[in-house]
């Protein structure tokens, strides 16, 4: 039997993405113009929020509206164990050459594993300084990494951390590079 229910973990990870963003019940309440009663019902999925609540909420939180719209269908008995490759939760945007996959079940555990692959000759433009640890392993391809004023290149079974410093990532090269990334808290 297939689980269709898009919403089944919505709250859960809502609750997650709250909590690791340092904001409380009543702040997000208060951005979104609605009651803690029914943010607190929605992370509990209790109540289904609309379309727009779910816009607001990803705007509040920072996160792609696609990820909290992203739930693909799983036998029941995976479900929270198990993400088949072909219906993993894209993430991010890709409007940097940058395509992203929740590896993870969900977001309630205290990480999160990322498949990143960085398409060839792209780049993010700014440094970018998140409240994380974050490991990487490289599969396939180069990447060169900018951490604080330190610049490496990558090459495939490298792997590299990030504490909570600016870092940056390019990919001047001819083919993609694949990265397996954990990040905790979840940022996605």
């Amino acid at each position: 039997m297939l689980y269709t229910n898009p919403t089944a973990t919505l709250g859960a990870d809502l609750r997650a993405l709250r909590k690791s963003r340092g904001v409380t019940l009543a702040d997000l309440a208060q951005k979104l113009d609605r009651s803690v009663g029914w943010l607190s019902q929605v992370e509990r999925d209790l109540s289904e929020p609309s379309i727009t609540d779910l816009r607001q909420i990803a705007k509040h939180l920072d996160v792609s509206v696609s990820l909290l719209f992203g739930k693909a269908s799983a036998p029941v008995d995976e479900i929270g164990y198990v993400v088949r490759q072909g219906v993993r939760r894209a993430i991010g945007s890709s409007e940097t050459g940058l395509v992203e996959e929740l590896l993870s079940p969900d977001l309630t555990d205290d990480f999160e594993v990322v498949h990143s692959t960085f398409k060839p000759h792209s780049q993010i433009g700014e440094f970018v300084t998140r409240p994380t640890q974050e490991v990487a392993y490289l599969l396939s391809g180069k990447l060169d990494v900018e951490i604080g004023d330190r610049k490496f290149t990558i090459y495939p079974g490298d792997s590299f951390r990030i504490r909570g410093e600016a870092h940056r990532w390019i990919n001047p090269y001819a083919e993609p590079a694949v990265a397996i990334w954990v990040i905790a808290p979840p940022v996605y």
